[in-house]
């Protein structure tokens, strides 16, 4: 199934090296053959891989070069920028990893103007769209994620044993290349706890209690899982909103289908990755610093979501399962934001609305599918 990213990657190769990190199996390599016919593959995790990349042996008339999980490799910055500045743009190279690259916070100026960066995420409706009926494609999102290979199955007995493998080789592979872990056996009963909590402002006090940690050691934990793709974290928005708002994030899985919790929760977290994945292809393909947040309150007002986009809150979004009642907390922060357009998603709504205070009830899957938070 084609990628939404691909036409616009076969645009930049044209003029840079291109970068695509994302969680593991969404497709990378796949995405990467799909750009060209005649490619030249090189995996880091391959031993036999190691020496043909550090003599950079590889065919110069190849039509791209494909660098896979090049990040575990000591000092792989250095040895790109040598490779930009020696070989330029011919052969076209794409890097992919199953791990942030930390791009923006660690590679300096070794690297700077010499790429550009995607994050490949696993599918969403609306790179579904007119490929699959959407209602299908939600109840599997829902029941199987997105992650291609059980997406595609569409076989939930497949998908279990699929995700049993997928996050084990992710905490005793990826993690040990990533990070000097030694209680791994504690991070899988964090992220088991994490399935739970969907959803829920997350303690980090109340997590180590449940660890028997210190705190900053459930951070770094933390901290691990979203660099390896496992869980991505939404933080609450504090600016411009008088009353004080709690500090805790919520976090989410990128495999929609390791959520246990009822629909409502599931649905919640369908959203979320929904929405991250569209603010991170804004600020791929169009420059857009789109981020994702939410709003809550300590005496409990709460929206599921608030998106904005270069620096400008434009729109909240809350979830919801069945009920067709306007949540509070759309009402109560439309005083601090009264410019941000308001949306609550239902599933399966019979009726959508639009209130004369600009409130829009809408239908869920329909806007998954457009995904129009660029309005």
């Amino acid at each position: 199934m084609d990628r939404e990213l691909i036409p616009k990657i076969q645009v930049d190769l044209k003029r840079k090296m291109v970068l695509v990190s994302g969680p593991r199996q969404a497709g990378k390599t796949t995405l990467a053959r799909m750009l060209a016919s005649n490619v030249e593959y090189f995996n880091y995790d391959n031993p036999d891989d190691h020496l043909l990349l550090k003599e950079k042996s590889w065919k110069r008339k190849t039509d791209l070069l494909i660098l896979d999980e090049l990040h575990k490799m000591k000092n792989w910055k250095s040895w790109l920028k040598g490779v930009s500045d020696t070989e330029g743009i011919h052969p076209p190279i794409i890097v992919t990893g199953s791990a942030k690259m930390n791009i923006s916070k660690k590679m300096g100026d070794s690297m700077a103007g010499r790429y550009f960066h995607y994050t490949l995420h696993p599918f969403t409706l609306k790179e579904l769209k007119g490929k699959l009926d959407a209602g299908k494609a939600f109840r599997l999102l829902l029941s199987v994620g997105g992650f291609p290979e059980p997406f595609l199955t569409e076989d939930l007995t497949f998908y279990k044993r699929w995700k049993r493998t997928h996050l084990d080789i992710i905490l005793r592979q990826d993690l040990l290349d990533f990070d000097t872990v030694r209680n791994i056996k504690s991070i899988e009963i964090l992220v088991s706890l994490l399935k739970k909590r969907v959803g829920s402002q997350i303690s980090y006090n109340s997590l180590a209690r449940d660890l028997d940690c210190d705190p900053k050691t459930v951070k770094r934990w933390l901290e691990i899982l979203e660099n390896l793709y496992v869980v991505f974290k939404v933080s609450p928005y504090h600016r411009n909103v008088a009353r004080s708002l709690l500090k805790e994030p919520k976090y989410y899985f990128f495999d929609t289908g390791q959520v246990e919790g009822d629909n409502g929760v599931k649905m919640e977290n369908v959203i979320a990755a929904s929405l991250l994945r569209e603010c991170h292809f804004l600020r791929d393909t169009k420059g857009i610093a789109a981020e994702l947040y939410y709003l809550r309150t300590k005496d409990g007002r709460e929206v599921d979501f608030l998106i904005v986009l270069d620096g400008q809150p434009t729109q909240m979004i809350e979830s919801k399962w069945k009920s067709n009642n306007v949540s509070p907390g759309l009402n109560h922060f439309k005083k601090y934001f009264p410019e941000v357009k308001r949306i609550q998603l239902v599933h399966n709504l019979a009726r959508e609305k639009q209130y004369p205070d600009g409130l829009f009830v809408l239908d869920a899957i329909p806007w998954l599918t457009d995904m129009p938070i660029c309005e």
